[in-house]
């Protein structure tokens, strides 16, 4: 082995937990295959994933005063 060249890093496969080298000639990385990419994005496209949001994103509503906020400046 050529000591110059770097070994890749193995991580774990998101979906499976294989470990896998996370390197260019791996076309699915981080993922092991192509069935787990997919479903991940199966998982994702369902909904599985979910980001919290604060109260206003949730409501979309932007004129919920925040009550640790200060009070806005009059303008002279």
């Amino acid at each position: 082995m050529n000591p110059s060249r770097a070994t890749a890093p193995m991580v774990d496969c998101p979906a499976c937990g294989r470990k896998v080298a996370f390197e260019p000639a791996n076309r699915w990385r981080p993922f092991c295959s192509q069935r787990c990419k997919t479903v991940d994005l199966g998982a994702w496209a369902s909904n599985a994933y979910v980001v919290s949001a604060t109260a206003s994103e949730e409501t979309g509503r932007e004129d919920e005063a925040d009550p640790d906020a200060a009070p806005p400046r009059m303008l002279d």
